[in-house]
């Protein structure tokens, strides 16, 4: 299980099923829920360091949206 540190004392733990899809995808749900709940800066400071960590397949589903709200969260 990687853990991973979300703000403050807050870290969550994501199981790696198949890659690091799952990662995004949980990051993605949080970031989401906490822009919808108007805490913008924390979403996008747990999303950007996970998008961050891929060098290849942004041509993907998962990355293309992940950027997409990034984008979202920086606007």
């Amino acid at each position: 299980m990687q853990r991973l540190a979300i703000g403050g004392d807050v870290t969550i733990g994501i199981v790696t099923y198949s890659g690091w899809g799952w990662e995004v995808r949980a990051a993605m749900s949080m970031a989401r829920l906490w822009r919808d709940q108007g805490k913008v800066r924390q979403a996008r400071e747990l999303l950007a360091p996970v998008y961050g960590w891929f060098t290849e397949g942004f041509d993907t589903r998962d990355l293309k949206e992940a950027k997409a709200l990034l984008d979202d969260l920086h606007a």
